[in-house]
């Protein structure tokens, strides 16, 4: 697959030497706010700008040195970006938090002061990262909307030069909860079409952010398994291959908000399964447990905490990637490409 030199340099920036993504995710907006303010037991119209920002800088500060980029939002998260380690690539979110609640469909909106321009120019953003709410099985009304959407993400990223990351959550269209047997059972499937979707070229998307495509919790056989069963654990790995051959671009795991161990394992079967993962891009699962310690005692409490458990966190899920995730270098070609590229400007006539 071809690549420009814009986003071949925007996706080196955000990956270690090897090609693989090893990003951590910080653009939690809504749903940080509403946890922080659970845990110090007030109403989220407390939580100021101020812990918002220094609850990201912490995380940034101290885990970036062992990640490959940070996913950010431009809302709340510069000061973290130039708090990042120098080594450290930045995605950032173009999304508002949430979704339109004020019709049905869940349907996505973006930041109102920003564009894909100012988040490279201004934002110094090294690639785009787009989340939307999507299953294949709502109504084509509302997909088309969503379809339209991501198209034009795609064309701004196209004409700005920047790789365009996009993430894909699923849902039940009927209101049920996703964390349930029932919905365990939908979920290969939402997975499965949802990428199949979106790997196609009219979206000019360049990395999928995809979800799990099992829930570890009624997986059969597995360490996380909690007793109701939707698959066995043979079923679970042929899930991750089966959606891993649906798409030809590169894709990364998201944690989806689930705990490290849990994500950790789930890793692992992709690995068993022989899925060609290229990374991820891991959130909570690193640093949620880090809030309570925030909300509690502070910021100096939340760095004390991010350098023992936070860092043993990434370091652990560091070791799974370095026996399961494959480089995007063997679809889009890699660093040889960008530097080839600034050496033929560098020699042309003037």
């Amino acid at each position: 697959m071809k690549m420009t030199e814009g986003k071949l340099k925007g996706l080196n920036a955000v990956s270690d030497s090897k090609g693989i993504i090893r990003a951590a995710a910080m653009d939690q907006r809504g749903s940080l706010m509403k946890s922080i303010a659970k845990e110090k037991g007030v109403d989220a119209k407390e939580i100021t700008q101020q812990m918002m920002e220094e609850f990201k800088v912490a995380v940034s500060k101290v885990l970036t040195p062992y990640a490959s980029a940070i996913l950010l939002d431009p809302e709340w998260g510069l000061p973290a970006a130039k708090a990042r380690s120098k080594k450290s690539g930045l995605l950032l979110a173009y999304e508002s938090s949430g979704y339109d609640n004020t019709r049905p469909g869940r349907i996505p909106d973006l930041l109102d002061t920003w564009t894909v321009r100012r988040l490279k120019e201004a934002g110094g953003a090294d690639a785009v990262k787009i989340l939307i709410y999507y299953s294949p099985f709502e109504s084509r009304e509302v997909n088309e909307i969503k379809h339209c959407f991501v198209e034009r993400i795609g064309a701004e990223c196209a004409d700005q030069d920047i790789p365009f990351f996009l993430e894909f959550v699923g849902y039940d269209p009927a209101g049920g909860d996703v964390n349930t047997l029932d919905f365990a059972k939908k979920k290969p499937e939402v997975v499965a079409k949802s990428t199949q979707e979106f790997s196609k070229p009219q979206y000019q998307v360049d990395v999928l952010k995809v979800e799990i495509p099992i829930n570890m919790k009624f997986t059969e056989g597995t360490k996380s398994f909690k007793g109701e069963k939707a698959y066995t654990r043979k079923e679970a790995l042929e899930y991750f291959r089966k959606t891993a051959k649906l798409t030809a671009k590169p894709f990364i795991y998201l944690s989806a908000g689930v705990g490290d161990d849990e994500f950790r394992e789930s890793l692992e079967l992709a690995a068993e399964a022989g899925a060609a993962y290229n990374g991820v891009l891991c959130g909570r699962a690193t640093w949620k447990e880090g809030m309570p310690v925030y909300a509690k005692r502070g910021v100096k409490a939340l760095e004390d905490w991010l350098k023992d458990r936070g860092v043993k966190n990434i370091e652990s899920l560091n070791k799974v990637l370095d026996r399961g995730a494959k480089p995007w270098h063997s679809i889009y070609g890699g660093k040889e490409k960008v530097q080839a590229a600034s050496r033929k400007l560098q020699t042309a006539p003037v």
